[in-house]
């Protein structure tokens, strides 16, 4: 895990936003998950092999 894992372009992370609420991501390196920033969102969206599984249904909620 870690950064090795989460190779995602500056221009990728500036314009994806989370699928539920549309919202700009922050990236939790030690989870490999790109978190939402929505306040009443807070889903993470896990990275696999530097690719980032944006479905509603594969995310967890953080809170």
């Amino acid at each position: 895990m870690g950064e090795q894992n989460m190779d995602l372009s500056p221009e990728f992370l500036e314009i994806a936003a989370c699928p539920a609420c549309h919202s700009k991501f922050a990236v939790d390196y030690d989870e490999s998950e790109l978190v939402c920033t929505g306040q009443d969102c807070g889903l993470a969206y896990p990275v696999e092999d530097r690719i980032p599984v944006l479905l509603i249904d594969r995310a967890r909620s953080t809170r």
